[in-house]
C-alpha cells in the first residue's frame, strides 16, 4: 500500500488548524488584562479560564490517545474484555471524588501546582522529591499519547511511525510554547469537539460492515475468540479492584487534573468543572468500546488484513486504527485519524504544561529565588521542549499503549496520592513522615514486581501463581503499596513528633522544624514525671493548673 495522500493532506490540515488556534490563544493571553503573576498567566491562564472552556479542557485532557486506543485494545484482547476496560467509569469516579474533596480546598488556597502544599508544609527538599515521580507520570503520559497517534497514522496513511510521532510532538510543543495554558485550553475545545464528531461518525460504518458478526451475539458466546464482554474470575477479583482504584482514585495524583481546577476562576466553578467532565467522559468512551467489540467479532481472514489476527501478531495495541483501515471506507478512516490526532494533541500538551509547571515553580524558583519573569519564561520553554523530547523518545521503547497508561497511573497512585492526602487532610503529617513514606513506599512497590517493565517480584504476596517460571502477583499489590505509604507517613510523622516533643531527640537535629510547632499546649494531654499526673485543661483553667502543680509537689515530697 502506498502513501495515503488524501489522508496526509487532511492530517496536515488538522495540524495547521490546531496550530492556528494555539497562536490565536497565545495572542489572546497577551492581550488579556490579568492581575496574576507571570507564572500564573503562563501555567494557569491567570486563573481566568471560564466554566465552558474549563469543562472542555478537563475532559479533553483525559480523553487522549491512550484513552481511545487503550479502551479498544482492552475490549478486543481475549484475556481482558469489557470487564477490564471500564476506564471511562474509572475517570468519572475520579472527577467526582476530586470535585467533592480536592478542588475546593486547593483552589481556595490559590496553589499554583499540587506540589505547593508540600513546599509550604514540609519545605523545599521534600517538595522537590515529590516532583520527581510527578514528572515521570507526565513523561509517560506524553509517550503513551504520542504512541497512539504514531500507530494510527502509520497504519492508515502508511507513513513511517517515526515521522508521525515527531511531527505530532513538534506541533504540540510549538503551540504550548507560544501560549502556555491559554493555548492548551482553547485548542482542547477544538480538539474535543472533533473527537466527539469524528468518533461517532466512524462507529456506524464499522458496525454495519458485513464481515463482523453482530456484537450482541459475540458478547456472551465464544466465536472467533472469547466473549468481548470479558469476565472477572474469582482469583482475579483483587487484581480487578486494584486496577479500578489505580485508574480512578490514582488519577487524583496527576498534576494535569489539579492544574485544571486551579486555573478556574473560582472554587465553585472548579467543582462544577469536575462534575460536568465526569458525565462527558462516559459518553466519549462508548465509541472505543464498540470498535473493540467489533474487532473481537471479526474473522480477520475475510478482510484485506488477513490471518493471523491482530492479537496473534502482537498488534492488539493498534486495533482501533486497524478497524478504521480495514472495516471502514477510506474517507471514514481519514476522519478517524483526525479524532485520534485530536485526542493525542489534547493530552500531549497537557503533559507538557503539567511537568513544566512543577519544575519551574517547585524546583527552579527555589534554586533561583531572584530569577526574573523573563528568566522564568525561558525556563518554562526549555522544560516544555525537554519533556517533549524525552516523552517522544520513550515511544520507541515499548509497543503497549495500555501498558504505559497503567504504569503512569501506578506511579501517581502508589507514590503521589497518599502523600497528597496526608499533606491536605492530616494535620499530624510532617517532613519526617513524608520522607519515610516516600522511600519505604517506593521500595515496597519495587520489591512487589511489575510485569509491564519485566521487573520480577522479590516479595511474594499470597494467592499468586508461577507462570513460565515467573511469580505473578494476584494480590492488589499497588493498593497495598499505596496504603503502606499512607500509614508510613502518619506513623513516622507521629513518631518524630513525639520524639522531639518529649525531648528524646535534641532540637538541633530537627531539620524540618517540628519542635518549633510542637510545643505542648495547655489544652493537650501532658505527662509529668515523678508522680505522673495527666490532665486535660484549657488555657483559662488556672484552678486546674494550680491543683495539678500542688499534687505534683505533694507526690515529690512523699
Amino acid at each position: 500500500m502506498g502513501l495515503n495522500v488524501p489522508g496526509l493532506i487532511a492530517t496536515v490540515g488538522f495540524y495547521v488548524a490546531v496550530l492556528a488556534t494555539g497562536i490565536w490563544a497565545s495572542k489572546r493571553a497577551k492581550a488579556k488584562t490579568t492581575t496574576g503573576t507571570v507564572t500564573e498567566v503562563a501555567l494557569l491562564g491567570g486563573r481566568t479560564i471560564n466554566l465552558a472552556v474549563g469543562i472542555f479542557t478537563m475532559t479533553a485532557t483525559w480523553v487522549g490517545g491512550g484513552f481511545i486506543l487503550g479502551i479498544a485494545e482492552a475490549v478486543y484482547s481475549p484475556q481482558k474484555g469489557l470487564a477490564w476496560a471500564l476506564m471511562p467509569a474509572y475517570y468519572s469516579v475520579s472527577f467526582i471524588i476530586g470535585g467533592l474533596f480536592f478542588a475546593k480546598p486547593m483552589r481556595e488556597r490559590k496553589y499554583v501546582t499540587m506540589m505547593d502544599p508540600f513546599q509550604i508544609k514540609y519545605g523545599k527538599t521534600v517538595a522537590a522529591l515529590m516532583v520527581i515521580p510527578a514528572i515521570i507520570v507526565d513523561v509517560l503520559w506524553v509517550a503513551c499519547t504520542l504512541m497512539a497517534l504514531g500507530g494510527t497514522i502509520s497504519t492508515i496513511l502508511d507513513m513511517p511511525y517515526v515521522y508521525s510521532v515527531v511531527l505530532s510532538a513538534a506541533v504540540a510543543i510549538v503551540y504550548t510554547l507560544l501560549g502556555g495554558l491559554y493555548s492548551v485550553a482553547y485548542t482542547d475545545v477544538i480538539q474535543l469537539i472533533l473527537i466527539f464528531i469524528a468518533l461517532w461518525l466512524c462507529v456506524p460504518f464499522i458496525l454495519l460492515n458485513p464481515i463482523p458478526l453482530d456484537i450482541s451475539l459475540t458478547a456472551f458466546n465464544h466465536t472467533y475468540q472469547p466473549p468481548w464482554t470479558g469476565r472477572v474470575e474469582t482469583q482475579d477479583i483483587c487484581k480487578w479492584l486494584d486496577d479500578f482504584l489505580v485508574l480512578s482514585v490514582g488519577a487524583l495524583g496527576f498534576q494535569c487534573f489539579h492544574q485544571r481546577t486551579l486555573s478556574s476562576s473560582s472554587a465553585a466553578k472548579a467543582q462544577i468543572t469536575c462534575f460536568a467532565a465526569a458525565l462527558m467522559i462516559l459518553i466519549l468512551g462508548i465509541p472505543s468500546v464498540l470498535i473493540g467489540a467489533v474487532a473481537a467479532s471479526t474473522d480477520w481472514n475475510q478482510t484485506d488484513y488477513g490471518a493471523p489476527s491482530p492479537y496473534e501478531r502482537g498488534e492488539a495495541y493498534g486495533i482501533l486504527p486497524i478497524c478504521l483501515q480495514y472495516l471502514a471506507p477510506p474517507y471514514v478512516s481519514i476522519i478517524g485519524i483526525a479524532a485520534v490526532a485530536a485526542a493525542v494533541m489534547s493530552s500531549t500538551d497537557s503533559g507538557l504544561i503539567s511537568s513544566t509547571s512543577m519544575f519551574s515553580s517547585n524546583i527552579y524558583k527555589n534554586i533561583r529565588k531572584e530569577a526574573s519573569d523573563r528568566e522564568i519564561q525561558w525556563v518554562i520553554r526549555i522544560a516544555v521542549i525537554v519533556t517533549g523530547v524525552v516523552g517522544t523518545s520513550l515511544t520507541f521503547l515499548d509497543n503497549s499503549i495500555l501498558g504505559l497508561w497503567v504504569l503512569g497511573a501506578d506511579v501517581g497512585y502508589c507514590v503521589i496520592l497518599p502523600q497528597l492526602i496526608c499533606v491536605l487532610f492530616c494535620p499530624v503529617s510532617n517532613g519526617y513522615g513524608a520522607g519515610a513514606g516516600y522511600f519505604l513506599g517506593i521500595l515496597l512497590r519495587i520489591l512487589s514486581g511489575e510485569p509491564l517493565i519485566l521487573l520480577p517480584p522479590v516479595i511474594h504476596f499470597p494467592g499468586g501463581q508461577i507462570i513460565d517460571g515467573v511469580y505473578i502477583q494476584q494480590a492488589p499489590v499497588r493498593t497495598v503499596a499505596m496504603l503502606f505509604t499512607l500509614l508510613c507517613v502518619l506513623f513516622f510523622s507521629y513518631l518524630f513528633q513525639q520524639l522531639f516533643r518529649r525531648h528524646l531527640l535534641p532540637q538541633r537535629w530537627d531539620v524540618f522544624g517540628v519542635s518549633n510547632t510542637m510545643a505542648p499546649k495547655l489544652d493537650q494531654a501532658s505527662s509529668i514525671a515523678d508522680g505522673e499526673t495527666v490532665t486535660m485543661m484549657s488555657p483559662s483553667d488556672n484552678s486546674a493548673l494550680e491543683s495539678s502543680q500542688t499534687k505534683v509537689e505533694e507526690n515529690t515530697r512523699l
